[in-house]
């Protein structure tokens, strides 16, 4: 079980800015401001994000291949998930769609953060 996922900026107020629109949009809370400057936020369930500085003074990257899932009630909360983040100034990655076959109708949308992050909100819905 993930129970936690965090990625780093250069531009932390902006960051903060953007996933606090973001994660509000879907019922996350912030939870406390960190010590680096970043914040933490958390959903219902537990689950933890947060956006903070690099502890070792360097600046932060994009993992490459590195990417965080928001899973979502619907296809709707997936759609508006993605809307808020190209709002919010993201980069499109893929938009909303199926991703998956008649009998997997998984529901994916794709796009990447103010500092190059890859997020995805998706829905699987119950077998």
């Amino acid at each position: 079980m993930l129970n936690y996922a965090t990625v780093g900026s250069n531009d932390l107020p902006a960051a903060i800015a953007f996933y606090e629109a973001l994660l509000g949009s879907v019922g996350w809370q912030k939870a406390f401001d960190h010590a680096s400057g970043g914040r933490i936020w958390r959903d219902a369930s537990g689950s933890i994000f947060a956006v903070l500085a690099p502890l070792n003074g360097e600046p932060a990257t994009v993992g490459n291949g590195t990417m965080i899932g928001f899973a979502l009630e619907s296809p709707d909360a997936v759609a508006a998930f993605h809307a808020k983040g190209m709002e919010l100034g993201g980069k499109d990655e893929g938009a909303p769609g199926n991703r998956g076959s008649e009998e997997a109708p998984f529901y994916f949308g794709y796009f990447r953060d103010l500092d190059g992050n890859k997020l995805c909100g998706f829905h699987i819905p119950p077998r």
